[in-house]
């Protein structure tokens, strides 16, 4: 599968605007499923940018503004190649994988993974009403297809509900939210039970006479560590595997560390205007 992609952020702000500094998380990932065709940033007003790497392997893109300005531009115009098989739901758990599983270095190597942070932190009240409805299988895979049902059913799609500070503990009560809530749910989860899982921000190609939900902006959704495999993704807002209408751009613990946009500036209050666009170009 082949899609261009077409992000574009507008600031808009109430008062003129003498100095930005900003950094971008927009350039999609190359890795063994996907590789990045053609990419390339078009700034209003226009900048120079500089980039590197953060922790996670992410691409940051920072750039400063220093002249007057009313509003800001960020577009991004990407090519993508992907191709994934589905496979997870013919893992055969072997005792070789649950002998990684639980072997101090596996714990070790993903830490980060494991630990909670502010945003997918669930009490244990939350995690004991789960496991009571779902099951405390020992396979990893399977538990963590169910979740992703058992989030899928419990969950609203509301962009009302919520916005970007809203955390897991705070969701999981209401059960609505956007793709965000549901990652940073299952996230929470799977850590409760031992499961590494991260945050995966990106796009999704929803195409013609679809039920898939989280393409009008970026869309998240959550890995899953398989031993011997490898992560694995699972996107709780559409009860499906991330395959290839999934484009990944950011990998992180979760939406904090893969933000499409954050900055400063001095200036008035702002407004935003987001619009994503995936199309197809070829099968």
């Amino acid at each position: 599968m082949k899609y261009e992609i077409t992000h574009t952020n507008t600031f808009n702000y109430s008062t003129t605007v003498d100095q930005s500094m900003n950094e971008i998380r927009l350039k999609p990932r190359t890795d063994e499923c996907q590789r990045l065709l053609a990419y390339r940033t078009e700034l209003t007003p226009a900048a120079l940018t500089k980039e590197y790497s953060d922790i996670w392997g992410n691409n940051v893109e920072s750039f400063f503004i220093a002249e007057m300005h009313q509003s800001l531009e960020v577009k991004t115009i990407s090519t993508i190649s992907i191709q994934r098989s589905p496979f997870i739901e013919r893992i055969d758990y072997s005792p070789e994988m649950k002998s990684i599983f639980h072997s101090k270095i596996f714990r070790q190597q993903y830490l980060p993974f494991l630990n909670q942070t502010m945003y997918t932190f669930v009490n244990q009240d939350q995690v004991n009403k789960v496991i009571n409805e779902i099951g405390n299988t020992e396979n990893p895979v399977r538990f963590s297809l169910d979740l992703m049902k058992y989030v899928y059913d419990l969950f609203t799609y509301d962009p009302q509900a919520t916005d970007v500070n809203t955390k897991a503990i705070e969701s999981i009560e209401g059960c609505k939210g956007v793709c965000q809530d549901y990652a940073h749910v299952m996230i929470g989860l799977l850590r409760a039970h031992n499961i590494p899982a991260r945050y995966i921000s990106g796009y999704l190609y929803v195409g013609e006479d679809s039920a898939l939900v989280g393409d009008a902006a970026t869309h998240a959704w959550v890995e899953v560590m398989v031993p011997g495999i490898g992560w694995v993704g699972l996107d709780p807002t559409n009860n499906v595997e991330a395959l290839e209408n999934h484009i990944r751009v950011g990998v992180g613990r979760d939406y904090a560390d893969v933000s499409p946009l954050q900055g400063v500036y001095r200036g008035g209050e702002q407004e935003l205007d987001v619009k994503v666009s995936v199309k197809l170009l070829d099968q």
